[in-house]
């Protein structure tokens, strides 16, 4: 059974050019419920904490040091069919081959700099989100 809850983040890329509220209204809109926020700035030894399952992957570094370079928001997002339909929502990784009407469609530059992080798996979502919040954050 799919999970009902995601997580997400609005990467510097979309922080910086102020499409932080666009991107909420936009997962507000579509019918999710946000459990848990906070805006926050990564070190890159905690972004490097988070993506640690790239680690051997040759983006890594470069990936650790563009999450640390400015702030992003964190949420943990409620829905039934959450990780689906949020991945639906934000489009693929390449804002290129993103689908019309997609959050990286709209706001994202390039495959890395992409707008948002997005859960890929339920079990993921809930590592993401407890990583970043403590049970008493979470609502």
């Amino acid at each position: 059974m799919a999970g009902k809850r995601t997580f997400t983040m609005i990467k510097p890329d979309a922080m910086e050019a102020g499409n932080a509220g666009a991107i909420i209204k936009m997962i507000q809109e579509a019918g999710f419920k946000i459990s848990a926020m906070k805006m926050t700035k990564l070190s890159e030894e905690t972004a490097g904490q988070f993506y640690a399952v790239h680690k051997e992957r040759p983006f890594y570094k470069d990936l650790t040091t563009y999450m640390s370079s400015g702030p992003i928001i964190a949420m943990i997002l409620e829905k039934d069919n959450a990780v689906e339909d949020f991945r639906k929502l934000i489009g693929a990784t390449n804002p290129a081959d993103a689908a019309e009407g997609t959050i990286r469609k709209l706001f994202a530059k390039s495959i890395e700099a992409n707008a948002v992080h997005g859960s890929d798996a339920d079990d993921t979502a809930l590592n993401e989100g407890n990583f970043f919040f403590a049970k008493t954050e979470q609502f």
